[in-house]
């Protein structure tokens, strides 16, 4: 198994990974983690917040929400009635990657507003003029992470409707990964530390998706250090954990401040061979560490970039094994993308050739 990250996500993977629709429902599986309490920690607040309900997507968004309907239920109702739409065109509509203009759309905007209990034209009083033709990219947060991860990554499905607004208020200057890889070569724990700034007033908190490609891999528990912890969820579907760790504080425009967060892993069924970290924007400097157990130390270690998930890997370069047993990848203004670092354990097996783990999708122990 190995592991992701970007500055908003990371990962820990091995051969495998997974992926599924971005809906506002959390997939099936989903529960809360404990974190050194070893109490549950969920919150609403991030639901709470900007959620555009003024708008058409915004306003779909909070009566899925509330309703508590998945996309594909919702597809379902409109075919019981007759009206075919799919999963992927809701979920486009959800997101404000396209809009009902079509008589057959507008039809199924009335029946919605009837299975999500909405008074007649709550929906379709929302909807603008007619848009071009053409695909329509998301602006801000949405689109670079797009840009990096593609149409639903795991990141999208982990977050549902708060994917839209993922991290926007922040940008990751500075990220610090410690991966320790045990005695029997599977991952036994992620540190990260992440400088952010402000890209905007008000910004007080950010989320953190963690991938992982082997089911056995879970959270058994998590400490900030940095920030303050108000959700850790672990969504075994997925084999993602959402965190949302907050400053303490509301930040003034481009003022920084510091989180810094530790995820301690059940081993996993298969070695760790990997560990990557996806960024959509410029880091001033992001600084990878890979701690071996004496007893699992890999034959070979070396560094890559992919320009995005699933791209092949590019600027393959070995690096040392330490006399502490670790390696260490130091990359100054990095540029957005996947940067990973490999290793075996004399098998001949190159996880990075066949496109690495969760090619479908990444997260961070973010940032």
């Amino acid at each position: 198994m190995s592991s992701r990250a970007d500055t908003d996500e990371a990962r820990a993977t091995g051969p495998d990974s997974a992926g599924a629709p971005a809906s506002a429902e959390r997939p099936d599986g989903a529960h809360a983690t404990a974190a050194r309490t070893g109490e549950a920690i969920t919150t609403s607040a991030l639901h709470a917040a900007a959620t555009g309900a003024d708008t058409f997507p915004g306003a779909l968004r909070e009566a899925l929400n509330r309703r508590g309907l998945s996309l594909e239920r919702v597809s379902e109702r409109l075919r019981v009635r007759g009206i075919t739409i799919s999963q992927a065109t809701l979920s486009s509509w959800q997101r404000g990657r396209s809009q009902p203009e079509r008589a057959r759309s507008l039809r199924a905007v009335e029946v919605l507003e009837e299975i999500l209990e909405l008074p007649a034209g709550a929906l379709r009083s929302l909807l603008g003029p007619r848009r071009p033709r053409g695909r329509i990219t998301p602006p801000g947060a949405e689109g670079a992470a797009l840009q990096i991860l593609g149409e639903d990554s795991v990141v999208e499905k982990a977050l549902g409707a708060r994917f839209r607004h993922f991290n926007q208020e922040t940008s990751s200057l500075m990220v610090h990964d410690i991966v320790k890889v045990g005695e029997s070569g599977t991952l036994s724990a992620i540190s990260t530390t992440n400088v952010l700034r402000a890209s905007r007033a008000g910004a007080d908190r950010a989320i953190f998706v963690l991938s992982f490609d082997d089911e056995a891999a879970e959270p058994v528990d998590i400490r900030v250090s940095c920030g303050r912890l108000a959700e850790a969820t672990y969504l075994k579907g997925l084999k993602s954990l959402v965190l949302e760790i907050h400053f303490g504080r509301e930040l003034a425009k481009l003022d920084t401040t510091v989180v810094s967060y530790a995820v301690e892993v059940s081993p996993s069924e298969t070695p760790a061979t990997h560990y990557e970290r996806w960024s959509r924007t410029n880091l001033h400097e992001y600084l990878q560490q890979v701690f071996f157990h004496p007893g699992a130390l890999p034959s070979d270690c070396h560094r890559y970039v992919r320009e995005k998930v699933g791209a092949p890997p590019r600027a393959r370069r070995r690096i040392p094994l330490s006399e502490a047993h670790d390696v260490h990848v130091l990359t100054s203004r990095c540029k957005p993308g996947v940067h990973g670092v490999a290793w075996d354990y004399g098998t001949g097996t190159d996880v990075t050739a066949k496109g690495g783990p969760g090619t479908s999708g990444t997260g961070d122990r973010p940032g």
